[in-house]
């Protein structure tokens, strides 16, 4: 493993952008489901976050159609928990409200699986100490078997879920496109990711030594190009970085890119859009 030349290691996924037709019952939902607050609102958008982060831009609009499975665009978007308790009281403040929830156990983490009400695909995931994740060839190892639910439940002990946690994040963002292996070329090469699993329908990649901060599936999307009218689902993503520099150098000239005095934004050739954002880390 070596660290992207293109943006530094401490490299990790911010906000992200959700287009949704029922802006209030979208908003409700988040707050409930993860424990959210509300930074900022207007009219027709809000912006949730934990301790002062935004993690979720929420734009409403009830006249877009809703997006057919088959269309480029979200997977889920994947909320980091700090630890295995932490994950453990969320879990069941979710059994609580009575929503319906898959499991995947990765070895580098363990993952809650669900829906919003307008179909957006939403994980909720601690992950295990990197010691323990296993490297071979320049590849983490991941698999998907079954969480240990018991044992999660039981590392929260008595205590209960009470908003989410200090320190919870976006912790990667899975995306549908119309070709894995050309999307994982594309994210190398425009935006200096490592692929750390390369699994043929579907790939993984990420700066600094993660398990991954961008996936990439054609599951349901396999050779649809980029969508020709908007939808509800995904508006963008973004990146966050410590210095933009070597990117900008990059990436100059590309008519393609929009250069903001402190980011860069463009898009995947499924029209999904990447924002890198300068910020303090």
């Amino acid at each position: 493993m070596t660290a992207s030349p293109l943006l530094p290691p401490q490299t990790h996924t911010g906000a992200v952008t959700l287009r949704v037709r029922d802006l209030p019952r979208l908003s409700e939902f988040y707050r409930t489901l993860l424990g959210l607050t509300t930074i900022s609102e207007g009219p027709n958008h809000i912006t949730l976050g934990a301790h002062g982060t935004p993690l979720l831009h929420l734009e409403g609009d009830p006249n877009l159609p809703s997006a057919p499975v088959s269309r480029p665009g979200l997977y889920h978007t994947a909320f980091l928990l700090p630890t295995r308790a932490d994950l453990g009281r969320w879990l069941r403040h979710a059994v609580g409200l009575g929503l319906r929830l898959g499991t995947g156990d990765h070895l580098v983490s363990e993952a809650i699986y669900l829906n919003d009400p307008e179909g957006n695909g939403i994980e909720v995931y601690r992950d295990r100490n990197r010691d323990a994740w296993t490297w071979q060839d320049g590849q983490v190892q991941m698999d998907t078997k079954a969480v240990d639910v018991e044992g999660v439940l039981a590392a929260a002990g008595d205590t209960v879920f009470e908003g989410a946690p200090a320190g919870t994040a976006v912790g990667h963002v899975h995306l549908k496109v119309g070709d894995a292996a050309q999307a994982a070329q594309f994210y190398a090469q425009t935006l200096g990711l490592d692929v750390v699993a390369d699994m043929g329908s579907a790939a993984f990649l990420s700066w600094g030594g993660y398990h991954h901060h961008i996936g990439l599936n054609e599951w349901h999307s396999r050779g649809q190009g980029a969508p020709s009218t908007p939808a509800a689902g995904l508006s963008g993503v973004e990146i966050l970085t410590p210095d933009l520099s070597s990117l900008r150098t990059h990436l100059n000239g590309r008519d393609d890119v929009q250069d903001g005095s402190d980011s860069l934004t463009l898009h995947d050739p499924w029209g999904n859009r990447v924002t890198v954002r300068e910020a303090a880390q």
